[in-house]
């Protein structure tokens, strides 16, 4: 049939892109508008074949085959189809496995039935020889791209280009018309609005200096270091905090008996969760009326939970923060209940464990446990909680005050 195909080696084409725009072949150095780079895509095999575009498959690793969050996004565009395969990890690197011998099929089996006259290979993996050639005898044109590489070398295996019938390079000017490299301050999309919670919590003094203190010290002075400096009048130098403090971490930073409304200044950043809260001397526990909290499934309609899945895919892009305003979004717009709302928002700065577990679980559908041994990363999981009780903070203080900002 007069109509072409593309066949994109995603490893390959945002791994070229991102040596040629960072200098370093890793992912995580670029930013990528999907709809602008599909675009590109169709427009460009188009104009190249001068065929109407049948589809644009999509190849790509992903840890279990798990669709990661750039997949859900693709999967649902116009014209575009996922094939995953899988990413394993060796010697500490990852590696894709599969790919190959998807496009491999794929490319056979198209030409096999002749449901296009041209295809577009975006791959330079040499594995797809065979393929390509099978794919010739069978008539088909075969139009192999490569992206422009750093060092103005090849980074396509030398037989496949060979082979191909018609050959184009995307150039850096075609690559960032979709892919930005981060440290360049070039993004795809908004950036996200500033969170001061994160920075104020990361600037928080190390616990062990504080616990140090409160065990030394006078009792008067058995309080957050800020204060204790301001009424001894002299301000002592506390190290800079090396790791993400726990919950334990900051629950240390209050000394026994305080009261639970009183918080260091630094210390605005509300995490999770009951755990690691009502295991030390003086510190209340678990109030009873978390055992009792609903949860998001639980508020959560059958046609809710289909429209979740909708938005998800669609809409949600998957970062941290987001992520936990969504889920808290959900939650209060769904409570019967907006004495729960109150309450939760008194637990400051716990989430009940309940809630905060399926927060989490949340927060894992969109592929956050990539690359992360399968558990989501610590600076994840405060960024998720985070937004949460940005969102539930909204929420409350709206309710008190609904005045403009």
């Amino acid at each position: 049939m007069d109509r072409c195909i593309v066949l994109v080696d995603a490893g390959y084409l945002l791994g070229a892109a991102a040596s040629l725009l960072a200098g370093e072949p890793s992912r995580s150095r670029i930013t990528v508008d999907h709809t602008a780079l599909v675009q590109g895509l169709r427009e460009q095999a188009e104009s190249d074949t001068e065929r109407p575009l049948l589809r644009i498959y999509w190849f790509d690793g992903a840890p279990d085959r798990v669709p990661q969050p750039e997949h859900r996004r693709l999967r649902v565009m116009p014209r575009v189809t996922v094939r995953l395969g899988a990413l394993t990890r060796s010697d500490g690197r990852w590696a894709q496995k599969g790919v190959d011998a998807a496009m491999h099929a794929e490319l056979t089996e198209l030409a096999r039935n002749r449901a296009c006259s041209d295809v577009v290979l975006v791959t330079g993996d040499g594995d797809l020889l065979p393929g390509l050639m099978a794919a010739k005898e069978h008539g088909v044109a075969v139009h192999l791209w490569a992206v422009q590489a750093a060092d103005g070398d090849y980074n396509q295996s030398e037989d496949l280009v060979a082979e191909a019938d018609e050959r184009r390079v995307l150039d850096r000017t075609w690559i960032t018309k979709a892919v930005r490299a981060k440290e360049l301050g070039g993004i795809c999309a908004p950036p996200p609005a500033p969170r001061p919670e994160i920075a104020a919590i990361l600037s928080a003094p190390l616990p062990e200096s504080t616990l140090t203190q409160a065990a030394e010290g006078p009792a008067e002075q058995r309080q957050h270091p800020a204060a204790a400096a301001g009424a001894g009048g002299a301000e002592e130098r506390v190290p800079a905090v090396k790791g993400v403090p726990t919950p334990k971490d900051l629950a240390a930073l209050r000394a026994p008996g305080t009261p639970p409304a009183q918080h260091p200044s630094t210390a605005t950043l509300r995490w999770s969760s009951d755990r690691g809260w009502v295991d030390r001397p003086g510190l209340p526990a678990e109030p009873p009326e978390a055992a009792s909290m609903p949860t998001l499934a639980q508020l959560t309609t059958a046609e809710q939970r289909w429209a979740d899945r909708e938005e998800d895919i669609t809409t949600v892009g998957g970062d941290p923060y987001e992520v936990g305003q969504v889920f808290a979004r959900r939650w209060v717009d769904r409570l019967g209940d907006q004495g729960h709302l109150q309450k939760l928002s008194s637990m400051y700065p716990r989430i009940p464990h309940r809630v905060d577990g399926e927060l989490l679980r949340y927060a894992a559908r969109f592929g956050l446990l990539a690359h992360k041994d399968d558990q989501i990363d610590e600076h994840d999981r405060y960024a998720i909680r985070a937004g949460f009780w940005r969102e539930i903070d909204v929420r409350t203080s709206t309710e008190r005050a609904p005045v403009a900002d």
